[in-house]
């Protein structure tokens, strides 16, 4: 893996490293864009996986991981950071990966330079809509049990400092309900925060909030214009209930959807070979 230093428009210093080669034949290069917000790039293993077919790059989002902290925090920023990344990598087209929060901003980018994507993998999102949010609350809520920390990820934890050691095992706790088996749950939790930056507790607030103001028949009907061949991969386990991405599927022209039946919301730690065929197939289009 080879790291680099991208140089934003407004100075900012993003972290990314790039893995794999490209060929040809192999398609465009698949940039991966992490979930959060204010999280850092998780992708350790798929990106791996997927290396030894397409050349990957992955990125630190603005004020996450090893990226430089400093905002703004807003989407169009965000959206920015994710061009500079494909500016730097002298890519005139790249294809997409977006996990969770990290789905949203592959697919808004799409949205913005549709000519720059030449492919779209949308993996455990949350569609279009807010109304997913009290079902996945109650979801979590009964998944976690005895072990639901104080406060959701994305809020200060309870009696510690973000980016603390108490910060560090509330996001492990939470982290548990996104995996469908609970005997190996804590594990992958555990494998996802280490190493272990922080929550961005600004980031997360500032662009969340501006996420819930999202009109979701507004995005609909940009949806109904993407020409981008779109993967939505789904863990039929997921905490977040999949009904939220219909309205998404349904209004998109050129669409396929998988939905692995052992995977939660991270689908490649639980379900890698599944996720992976997934994936490879839908690139080689």
């Amino acid at each position: 893996m080879e790291e680099h230093k991208v140089i934003t428009d407004d100075g900012r210093v993003l972290w990314a490293a790039e893995l794999g080669r490209s060929e040809p034949g192999r398609g465009e290069p698949l940039v991966l864009c992490h979930g959060g917000p204010g999280l850092w790039d998780m992708f350790d293993g798929v990106a791996e996986l997927l290396a030894a077919r397409v050349r990957v790059i992955r990125w630190d989002q603005r004020g996450g991981g090893r990226s430089e902290r400093g905002g703004p925090y807003t989407v169009a920023r965000t959206l920015a950071d994710l061009d500079a990344i494909r500016v730097h990598f002298g890519l005139s087209q790249m294809a997409l990966l977006g996990h969770s929060w990290g789905a949203d901003v592959a697919l808004h980018y799409a949205l913005e330079h549709p000519d720059r994507v030449s492919s779209l993998i949308y993996v455990a999102g949350t569609g279009l809509g807010q109304d997913w949010r009290d079902e996945y609350r109650r979801n979590r809520a009964e998944r976690l049990g005895a072990e639901r920390p104080g406060a959701e990820l994305g809020a200060e934890p309870p009696d510690g400092e973000p980016g603390g050691k108490v910060g560090r095992a509330a996001a492990i706790r939470q982290w548990t309900a996104d995996f469908a088996d609970p005997s190996t749950a804590r594990r992958h939790a555990e494998d996802l925060a280490t190493p272990w930056f922080g929550v961005n507790e600004e980031a997360n607030a500032a662009l969340n909030a501006e996420s819930h103001a999202w009109d979701e028949q507004d995005l609909v009907a940009r949806c109904r214009e993407l020409a981008v061949p779109t993967l939505i991969v789904d863990g039929a386990a997921d905490v977040r209930p999949r009904w939220a991405v219909d309205s998404l599927a349904e209004a998109l022209p050129d669409v396929a959807r998988v939905v692995l039946p052992s995977a939660g919301h991270v689908p490649w730690v639980e379900s890698p070979g599944s996720f992976g065929w997934a994936v490879l197939a839908h690139l080689a289009r």
